[in-house]
């Protein structure tokens, strides 16, 4: 019983040494929706990097997040958070906006 548990003990150890680490996690921004706008406006991500947003509707109402720049659209109900993955992009400013209430639910995305 005892070489059984050296040997699990040996076995579980080399599994933890091969086992590769991960490169590193995605980034995540969260961006919120109150009064029909986002905040921040305005978000800064790497360029060249996959990145996820948490976008929350803190609203009654729902939106529809909407990019043109970087082909996004998810509509979001009220009370209620998504999860939208961008990227990778290129250094540049791309714009976002509220579907629903587009004349004041504008917000940009900074790659640098």
């Amino acid at each position: 019983m005892r070489n059984r548990l050296i040997l699990l003990a040996i076995f579980s150890s080399t599994l933890a040494i091969s086992t590769p680490a991960p490169a590193g996690e995605m980034p995540i921004f969260t961006i919120r929706i109150k009064d029909h706008r986002f905040h921040p406006e305005e978000v800064q991500i790497p360029a060249n990097t996959k990145v996820k947003l948490i976008v929350k509707n803190e609203d009654a109402t729902p939106e529809e997040f909407e990019s043109h720049d970087f082909n996004r659209e998810k509509i979001i109900p009220g009370g209620k958070q998504t999860v939208v993955f961008v990227g990778p992009l290129k250094v540049g400013t791309y714009k976002f906006f509220g579907e629903f209430n587009p004349d004041t639910a504008q917000g940009r995305l900074i790659a640098k």
